[in-house]
């Protein structure tokens, strides 16, 4: 048995409450290292009076890690637990003194692990409305124009030529509306939204002036209809906070290139000197783009900037959440802050970090709900794109993946194949259908909310930034055209969504042969997905599972035959 292998962290992703009486404790351990886990527990304060002993189970297998899993029903939650594993040949206990073959209980206080009290303020929720959440996400200018008054000078990208850094296609806010119904029945039930305030790009990630919607996606009347329109269809909206950085164009760092360090904005930014050079080399900035100033968000007067117009559109708007725009780079005192004051006016708005990567500090109920999972999507681009990962393989990183967050995280995780800021998916499995549709299938199985870029339903196809925004297809965006399958598709995935709750029951993910399984367990039901991404015949118990294909069963029966 690996000593070393074996780990739990007390009040972390191994071990957190659920409710005022339910606790989640995991035991990792080596990959087939040991045949059985137990905990051991009690109230800590009355020490070998009243010990409970409960079998873990074996829920999660990684490539190098097993993970084991229990749920405690606590009469007290002052508690304190020990782990006693059996490698097939001795046993040994677990505490915080290591791997033992022997543990004095007597003693226990020294070094037993505890979680002293569940209060309920730490208890990690799943905002509601995310439970069954389809996201549609959205580059304004490519989806769609709806004001044809507007001004169109601006515009200088034909519709459907593939666009550069700086065309503008003139999609709007008003195009959004129009096509709210159409949204809906694809199967989303919330959008969201890139920038949409004032802005010289066509990204709008550069912006000017956070309390105006720019005008060539509209005005502010025109968001605040689209709110409204979503919200009486059952729909949610989400709008991207840019809070790292701003634009050269923001009236504070015009007053610090005019005033250097007697701008009373001067420590907005992060300037090495006294004022800004000539050849803007002396201050941070997003990436390497001079053009977007990094705002100094260890400044208390910046985060209340921030904090106010975080507030102001869940108040004043009633948007349902944010994204939050390279949120790694941003301070965790001013997250921390950020989520008090949008919780403190709507605890169901919810707060999605861009993090690329593992952000478990940053999701422990003090600062994000959840991140993009672009661990998600690199998976699926190891397994339907390079072919880097078989079933197995896949199985094994996607427990991974499960295993860095606690439940609620996982549950509203955003997940993705594709967004802006990456290719297009289907580009990236080289235009093959089968696997398009396969992925599609994992992203809606998967722990989480999933979330497809405008235009999948399509097959837009593109490559890296500015390529993969290009404008949507509007011509064969129809249930009965060339891509009626990936229409249908979507909507049936988005069914299940909606009529069975994915986040109430458990996942197990696993393979068979060359068979990549996900399956649900929910009230009434069992939901399983299979996918055979060989060019081979499988075989899963008495199932054949044909080259390229992909199936949903239903209690056995079969929902989706792809």
């Amino acid at each position: 048995m690996n000593k070393f292998a074996i780990q739990h962290i007390v009040d972390s992703s191994y071990c957190f409450p659920v409710s005022s009486n339910e606790i989640v404790l995991r035991l990792r351990t080596g990959k087939d290292d040991i045949v059985r886990a137990q905990v051991i527990y009690e109230n800590k304060y009355v020490i070998g009076e009243c010990q409970k002993t409960v079998d873990m189970k074996k829920s999660y297998v990684g490539e190098i890690f097993d993970f084991y899993e229990v749920k405690l029903q606590l009469e007290d939650t002052r508690l304190a637990y020990v782990f006693y594993i059996n490698d097939g040949e001795k046993n040994y206990y677990f505490s915080e003194d290591g791997v033992t073959e022997t543990y004095d209980f007597t003693i226990g206080f020294y070094n037993f692990f505890q979680y002293p009290y569940i209060n309920d303020v730490d208890i990690v929720k799943c905002v509601a409305w995310m439970k069954k959440a389809v996201f549609y996400q959205i580059f304004v200018d490519r989806f769609n124009m709806g004001n044809k008054e507007k001004d169109t000078s601006y515009v200088n990208l034909k519709w459907g030529d593939v666009p550069n850094p700086k065309s503008f296609a003139g999609g709007d806010l008003k195009g959004i509306i129009e096509k709210l119904d159409y949204i809906k029945e694809l199967g989303c039930n919330a959008i969201y939204l890139t920038p949409v305030f004032e802005s010289i790009s066509n990204h709008k990630y550069d912006i000017s002036d956070y309390y105006a919607v720019d005008k060539q996606f509209g005005t502010n009347e025109d968001l605040k209809e689209l709110i409204d329109k979503a919200h009486a269809r059952g729909m949610r909206i989400l709008l991207d906070a840019v809070f790292n950085h701003c634009s050269e164009n923001i009236e504070q760092f015009r007053d610090v290139l005019a005033n250097g360090k007697n701008s009373k904005y001067f420590n907005w930014f992060v300037i090495d000197g006294d004022k800004v050079s000539e050849n803007r080399d002396n201050y941070e900035t997003f990436a390497a783009c001079e053009y977007m100033p990094k705002l100094n968000t260890s400044n208390k007067e910046v985060q209340e900037f921030l904090l106010d117009i975080g507030t102001y559109y869940v108040e004043k708007y009633n948007i349902d959440g944010w994204r939050l725009d390279v949120s790694d780079e941003i301070s965790h005192t001013f997250w921390r802050r950020f989520r008090d004051r949008i919780k403190s006016v709507n605890q169901d708005a919810v707060i999605i970090g861009e993090n690329w990567h593992d952000a478990n500090n940053y999701l422990r109920g003090d600062q994000y709900d959840s991140i993009m999972n672009y661990a998600f999507t690199k998976l699926c681009l190891d397994y339907f794109a390079t072919g880097t990962k078989n079933a197995e393989q896949a199985s094994w990183k996607l427990n991974e993946i499960l295993m860095r967050n606690t439940d609620a995280v996982n549950n509203m995780m955003l997940n993705l194949l594709d967004s802006h800021d990456t290719h297009r998916f289907y580009k990236e499995v080289g235009e093959n259908r089968f696997k398009m549709k396969a992925a599609l299938a994992l992203l809606y199985m998967y722990k989480g909310a999933p979330c497809i870029f405008y235009g999948t339903e399509t097959l837009t196809y593109g490559g890296y930034d500015p390529d993969c925004r290009r404008c949507m297809d509007w011509d064969n965006a129809k249930k009965d055209g060339i891509y009626s399958d990936i229409y249908e598709l979507l909507h049936a995935l988005s069914s299940i969504r909606k009529e069975y709750d994915l986040t109430d029951g458990s996942i197990k993910i696993y393979a068979e042969g060359e068979v990549l399984i996900v399956e649900n367990v929910v009230k009434d039901a069992d939901i399983k997905l299979l996918i055979n991404n060989t060019k081979d015949m499988q075989t899963v118990g008495t199932t054949q599972v044909k080259p390229e294909s992909f199936y949903i069963l239903l209690n056995g029966g079969v929902l989706i035959n792809g």
